[in-house]
């Protein structure tokens, strides 16, 4: 029976893996592919799987969540927040809470139910979700605006925990309302942010720091860093800390730890957290069960669109609104409250702790989930598009390989296959201007390898091997990489005709194309205007339209833009 069941689950995710190009091509969230895939296999499907474990679903479900936000920390660079950290914690917690009560009184109107059963059904729903989030955003190959791109990231990384909070606490106030207060309420609340921070930041140092010091055979560092998360993880539960917080933060640190073997540690880690995704979407399709959903789908519905039209866009909007958001990323930031396997795992909990009418819950979590994966997940790249947020990729290479060695330092071995446009024809070698610690090793064309020397051209198809430093890496993506992107992203489209500095005045842009500007004072460089229109915070796509002409941010150093592409709007 064991290995009929074995065989049963291997035999799933092996139809889900070959399913996901047709997603693609169809445009379907790939998450929703394996919830459908779980149905089917289901009691009411043509598998005719019965499964009803709820201990077993609530242990998977939190298992394969850590191992995706643990993903997920570690592909987050401290950098992004520099413009996302305070706006995505006001999300996480002060939007969840509106969420929550937007929901939860709907919810206690139509359902007809207690004021405390209501919000509770809000805490379910309130929590966006990492995995849908990060496959979304990821798998779609979008690039978005520094600014959204990491707000989602680190709210949906975040924002379990207060969840999770809300949710236990309902629960406990709905079975002992005599034994709680809100003070107790309130120590949970610390309790669970502060003992998850310290673990994840504590966890995340020491296991860079294991990492660093000994010697593996390369395949056991990914291994390593998945088993000590997971003990960190575990132990913070243990002491009443939120896990899910301090395997977020774990990832964080160690992504931002100059540790041997991250890019391997990383590839093996993308594999993990795509698996995780597909048990956990997979379990949670053949927990449901189909003819109970129909009753209860209108009022489900109504839910997920209060949530989505309503609860979600308003709490983005007075969460953010002291953080200098455009309209246009208010908007698309409400859009892209994706919910997925959270909700349904926390749909597990009243069920778990018996609470009256807990089967209804998790039947609307369940809708609300489909309908968010269904509307918001298809629309995503859509709505970048739209509302203009997508920028342009930026070129580093995939293929990276570490080496190694303590004399070769911070070099790593890259292999870029030449595409696109650009090398359509041929292209003398020496007309090919790396960064100064970067060289050309190899070229293979047609499985022979040619020595990179003068006389050698490099063509379509070719593969250059390049040995780079890793902060050189970038820029030998761009001089290498496609230069083929879509026409909207192409950087004469996006950018513009013509490359300012960041430094000059905007009393010379003024004076060298007669444009009349009462928005800044004219001393002021072009960095400095976007600082203060951006509140001090400008990113890659920024816009400034100063009527005859149009700028956009093209580079920065840090919260200083570097470079600002000019669009002529027309002729002054």
């Amino acid at each position: 029976m064991d290995m009929t069941l074995l065989m049963i689950g291997a035999g799933l995710v092996s139809i889900s893996i070959l399913l996901t190009p047709f997603s693609t091509r169809i445009g379907m969230p790939v998450l929703l592919l394996f919830l459908g895939i779980g149905m089917l296999a289901g009691e009411e499907g043509p598998g005719g799987i019965y499964f009803h474990d709820l201990n077993l679903s609530f242990l998977a479900g939190n298992l394969c969540l850590a191992v995706i936000l643990l993903d997920g920390g570690m592909r987050t660079k401290v950098q992004s927040f520099r413009v996302g950290l305070k706006p995505a914690l006001v999300l996480a917690t002060f939007g969840e809470v509106l969420t929550t009560l937007i929901v939860g009184i709907f919810a206690t109107w139509l359902l007809q139910v207690p004021l405390l059963v209501g919000l509770l059904m809000g805490a379910i729903v309130s929590s966006t979700d990492a995995a849908a989030v990060f496959a979304l955003l990821h798998g779609r190959g979008l690039q978005l605006n520094e600014r959204v791109g990491a707000t989602l990231e680190i709210e949906s990384g975040s924002n379990d925990p207060m969840a999770i909070f809300l949710t236990l606490m309902l629960i406990e106030f709905i079975q002992s309302p005599a034994n709680q207060s809100w003070l107790s309420a309130l120590l949970m609340l610390v309790q669970q942010f502060g003992l998850g921070a310290l673990s994840g930041l504590a966890g995340g140092w020491l296991i860079a720091l294991m990492v660093k010091r000994i010697r593996l055979v390369p395949a056991l560092y990914p291994l390593l860093v998945a088993a000590t998360g997971l003990t960190v993880f575990s132990a913070t539960n243990a002491i009443g800390g939120s896990g899910f917080l301090a395997i977020y933060l774990l990832g964080v640190v160690l992504a931002n730890q100059n540790i041997r073997g991250m890019n391997t540690i990383l590839q093996i880690h993308d594999g993990l957290a795509w698996l995780a995704q597909m048990i956990l979407f997979l379990l949670l399709g053949l927990l449901v069960t189909p003819s109970a959903l129909v009753s209860i789908a209108p009022l489900a519905l109504l839910i997920a669109l209060v949530l989505i039209f309503i609860a979600r866009p308003v709490s983005t909007l007075l969460s953010l609104s002291p953080f200098g958001f455009s309209a246009k990323e208010h908007a698309f930031i409400g859009w892209v409250g994706l919910r997925g396997a959270v909700p349904i795992v926390l749909a597990l909990f009243p069920l778990i702790a018996g609470i009256e009418g807990s089967n209804v819950l998790f039947q609307i979590a369940f809708v609300v989930v489909l309908v968010s994966l269904l509307l918001q997940g298809s629309s995503i790249a859509w709505a970048a598009r739209k509302l203009e947020l997508e920028i342009p990729q930026d070129q580093t290479p995939q293929k990276r390989m570490e080496l190694e060695h303590q004399r070769v330092g911070e070099h790593e071995l890259l292999l870029v296959s030449l595409g696109g446009k650009r090398w359509q024809g041929t292209t003398p070698i020496k007309q090919v201007h790396l960064p100064e610690r970067t060289q050309i090793a190899g070229i293979f064309r047609d499985g022979m390898l040619l020595p990179p020397r003068d006389g050698v051209d490099l063509q379509e198809h070719d593969v250059v091997a390049v040995l780079s430093h890793k902060e050189e890496i970038a820029d030998v993506g761009a001089i290498l990489g496609r230069n083929d992107p879509p026409e909207h992203l192409t950087d004469r489209r996006f950018f513009g005709e013509f490359v300012l500095n960041g430094e000059a005045r905007l009393a010379d842009v003024k004076l060298v194309y007669g444009v009349s500007v009462e928005r800044f004072p004219p001393e002021l460089s072009l960095s400095d205007c976007f600082a203060k229109a951006q509140h001090g915070h400008p990113v890659v796509g920024d816009r400034l339209d100063l009527g005859g002409i149009m700028l956009v941010v093209k580079a920065v150093d840090g919260d200083r833009v570097t470079q600002v592409g000019m669009k002529i709007r027309k002729k002054v």
